[in-house]
C-alpha cells in the first residue's frame, strides 16, 4: 500500500462528512460563538427598538442594563439564542457547501453571484427553521426588570394570544434579512479568501486568511443588513395582544415616514460590533472543525 493509500488527502472530495455532520459542526460554532456576543445582541436589540436607548448609545444602554437589570441582564434570552443558533445558523453555515456545489459555484472561476445565491437559498432555509426561537430571543432580550424572562412563558401567552402564527411573525423580513446577511456573509468572505491569499501569499486555509476574510464579511453584512434587521426587530417586538404593524412592507413606510430613512440604520455600531466578532467567531471555528473532520476549507 503506497503512502497516498494509507494518508488520504484533507479535502472535501476524500472524506466527505455527511450533511448531518457539517449542519452539526455549523450549530457547534455557532452555539459557542453566541454565547459569548449575546450582550452586544441584547444592546443593539434595545437600542433599535427604543429611541431612549437609541439616544444612550452602546455604552449607556450596556451600563443602564446593568444597573437596573444586573449583569446578567446582558444574557436575558441566551437560551432562546442557543435555540436558534441550533436551528437557524447551523442550516445557514452547514448548507452553503452543499448547496454551492448543486449551482455549480466551486471552482476557482466561480462568479460572486453564484457564491451569493448559494448563502442566500442556505439563509433562507435557516430562517424558516429559526423563525420562533427568533421571535422568543426579541422578546426577551427587551424585557425589563431584573427577575430573568421565562422563554416558556412567553412562548404560552404569545401561543395563547395569536397561536402559531405568532412564532412566524416577521417571518417575510427574517427570510429576507437571511438571504441578503447569509449571501453576503458567505460570498464576500468565500470570495476575499482569494483577494487575502493573492494579497499577503497566505495558505487559503491559513487562521490569518480566515480571520481577514470574516472581518470583511462582518462589514458588508453589517451595510446591507441593518435596514432588514430593523424591520425584523420591530416586527417581532410587538405586543402579543397587539398588532402595531401588518407586514415588512407597512413597517417599512411607517418607519420611514414617522422617524426618517436614517432610521433604518439606527445601531449600526452596535451591529457592526456583534456582526464582526460574530462572523470571525462563527466562521473561523467552522473551519477548524471542517478540517478536524478531513474537509478542505470553503
Amino acid at each position: 500500500m503506497n503512502a497516498t493509500q494509507q494518508k488520504p488527502m484533507a479535502t472535501s472530495a476524500a472524506a466527505p462528512p455527511s450533511l448531518l455532520t457539517q449542519v452539526g459542526m455549523a450549530g457547534s460554532a455557532a452555539v459557542i460563538t453566541v454565547t459569548f456576543i449575546h450582550p452586544i445582541d441584547v444592546v443593539k436589540t434595545r437600542i433599535q427598538v427604543s429611541t431612549e436607548y437609541g439616544k444612550m448609545g452602546m455604552g449607556g444602554t450596556a451600563a443602564h442594563v446593568v444597573k437596573n437589570e444586573g449583569i446578567s441582564g446582558l444574557w436575558k434570552g441566551v437560551n432562546a439564542a442557543w435555540l436558534r443558533e441550533a436551528s437557524y445558523t447551523s442550516l445557514r453555515l452547514g448548507l452553503y457547501e452543499p448547496i454551492k456545489v448543486a449551482f455549480g459555484a466551486t471552482g476557482s472561476d466561480a462568479t460572486f453571484a453564484k457564491k451569493f445565491l448559494a448563502g442566500s437559498a442556505a439563509g433562507a432555509l435557516g430562517s424558516l427553521a429559526g423563525n420562533p426561537f427568533d421571535v422568543l430571543k426579541t422578546k426577551l432580550m427587551t424585557s425589563g426588570g431584573k427577575e430573568m424572562p421565562s422563554m416558556m412563558k412567553t412562548a404560552m401567552e404569545l401561543y395563547g394570544n395569536q397561536g402559531v402564527q405568532g412564532f412566524y411573525r416577521g417571518i417575510d423580513s427574517n427570510i429576507a434579512r437571511a438571504m441578503v446577511l447569509n449571501g453576503t456573509k458567505m460570498g464576500v468572505y468565500d470570495q476575499s479568501k482569494g483577494y487575502v491569499v493573492q494579497l499577503t501569499g497566505l495558505p487559503k486555509k491559513s487562521l490569518g486568511t480566515q480571520f481577514l476574510s470574516a472581518v470583511t464579511a462582518g462589514f458588508f453584512m453589517t451595510c446591507t443588513v441593518a435596514p432588514f434587521d430593523m424591520i425584523r426587530t420591530r416586527l417581532m417586538n410587538q405586543p402579543a395582544d397587539a398588532k402595531i404593524y401588518n407586514n415588512a412592507i407597512d413597517c417599512m413606510i411607517k418607519i420611514a415616514t414617522n422617524e426618517g430613512p436614517l432610521t433604518f440604520w439606527r445601531g449600526f455600531l452596535p451591529i457592526w460590533s456583534r456582526f464582526a466578532p460574530t462572523t470571525t467567531l462563527q466562521l473561523v471555528i467552522f473551519e477548524q472543525l471542517r478540517g478536524i473532520m478531513g474537509m478542505k476549507s470553503l
